[in-house]
């Protein structure tokens, strides 16, 4: 029995925590996200900076006349047209907000809360469609609105989702045929 106590007295616990190597493992993940947050943000940044030559955005008239249709969700950003991965940074356009949109006759007017409103000029609208997807929103085949529109010589896809999807179908009618209408009062003009 004595030389069970003098093995029970002999062994020693083993550390149960290495806390110097636990902080420094911390401590260095910890760095490494920071790195990568950075390196980020500095991607949008000077992805921001070769879009500088895309002009301000315009803002809505006084008097845009009377709402044609109303809608409230989200809007999900925008990308050049066409190429739904290259998203537009510039002006705010990057930034996922909350949305309300009104179509007049006079356009599309985007109020976005915490971010940059805009407007976008009947004339310049160029199409609206269902689709799935644009950078960093993919959903079910015709699950976001996309409105094409022409900015500064550029064409631009903008996506929204409606708090009610099943009003999408309404907006792209509603502005194709506003695009129809326009450009064939243009072409009688001429």
């Amino acid at each position: 029995m004595t030389s069970l106590l003098q093995l029970a007295a002999e062994k020693e616990s083993a550390d149960v925590t290495d806390w110097a190597a636990r902080i420094g493992w911390v401590v260095g993940l910890l760095l490494f996200i920071a790195l990568v947050y950075w390196l980020m943000r500095e991607g949008w940044k000077w992805r921001g900076t070769l879009q500088g030559d895309l002009p301000e955005l315009p803002g809505a008239p006084s008097e845009p006349g009377p709402a044609r249709l109303e809608l409230s969700g989200r809007y999900h950003g925008s990308t050049s047209a066409g190429q739904w991965l290259d998203r537009i940074v510039a002006h705010g356009l990057g930034t996922r907000s909350r949305v309300e949109l009104t179509l007049t006759d006079a356009g599309l007017d985007v109020v976005r809360p915490g971010a940059t409103d805009f407007f976008v000029p009947a004339g310049q609208l160029r199409e609206a469609r269902l689709d799935k997807g644009i950078a960093g929103k993919v959903l079910a085949e015709g699950g976001l609105l996309i409105v094409t529109w022409e900015h500064g010589g550029k064409l631009i896809d903008s996506g929204f989702r409606s708090d009610h999807a099943a009003e999408q179908a309404e907006w792209v009618e509603t502005i194709n045929n506003m695009i129809t209408t326009t450009s064939t009062t243009e072409g009688t003009a001429r």
